[in-house]
């Protein structure tokens, strides 16, 4: 059962398949944001079942996986999860990545195109590109301004963030996912070969619609840019615009390769 459970989900507790769909001809895989787990995307693959399956990536250190020690390096991060995406088998896919999990997608499909399966694309949402320059305090912060500043960012559900006792249980997951994205160094020279669109939300606090063009530096496979009413987490309150947005260039993206 474990070699199965292995083969079809990769490294035991990487990837969550929410609404399984076998007859899907491409399959999403999709990485949280920081502090965030597989569940952020149970929304987003119940809309796009059953021709897109959506596979969640669960990083260390939280929900079920909540005794392992999150990882604090980026890169070794994306180690991991590509090691875990490729055991999977996926066949074609698209990798989706909201903030601090665009990064993690980008760096996996740079992993993937090193293994010879590349992904068909990259959607990076609502982050800079990985060469921008970052903040490099907020996992520095103490309990009450690391919080403060989830509450700002407003990804949270605020019903959530009112127990605090429960969320500072959450926190060493949140911080080390900090530490990861703000110690982040970008390859030089490093470029995707897969086209990739980035999705962000006109009033984003962390990247506005002109510095989402800098993404052109990281691919040669060609950019588009797509913008959407909301902040940082646009994508909680648009998910069925998302999901539209997502469907239809993934048919492109199978279309283009005769898939």
């Amino acid at each position: 059962m474990l070699n199965a459970e292995r083969t079809r989900n990769g490294p035991a507790g990487w990837i969550k398949r929410f609404h399984p769909s076998p007859s899907a001809a491409v399959r999403l895989v999709c990485f949280p944001h920081a502090g965030g787990s597989a569940g952020a995307y149970l929304k987003l693959s119940a809309l796009l079942r059953p021709e897109v399956e959506v596979l969640a990536l669960q990083y260390p250190g939280r929900q079920d996986r909540s005794a392992e020690t999150p990882l604090r390096d980026l890169h070794a991060l994306a180690d991991r999860a590509s090691e875990a995406v490729a055991a999977c088998d996926t066949g074609p896919c698209v990798l989706f990545g909201h903030s601090m999990g665009a990064i993690v997608a980008y760096e996996v499909a740079a992993r993937l195109e090193a293994r010879g399966a590349g992904p068909l694309g990259v959607v990076a949402s609502g982050s800079p590109a990985p060469s921008a320059p970052r903040e490099q305090t907020v996992h520095h912060l103490d309990d009450t301004a690391l919080l403060a500043e989830l509450r700002r960012l407003a990804g949270t559900d605020p019903r959530v963030l009112a127990q605090e006792d429960l969320m500072r249980l959450t926190l060493p997951a949140v911080r080390a996912d900090y530490a990861a994205l703000e110690t982040y160094v970008h390859p030089r020279g490093q470029r995707l070969n897969c086209p990739v669109r980035v999705v962000v939300g006109d009033r984003d606090p962390l990247v506005s619609p002109r510095e989402a063009h800098s993404w052109a530096e990281h691919t040669d496979g060609g950019l588009d840019v797509r913008v959407l009413p909301g902040g940082h987490f646009y994508l909680q309150e648009q998910q069925e615009e998302v999901a539209d947005l997502t469907r239809t260039w993934i048919g492109a993206l199978s279309t283009a390769r005769n898939l």
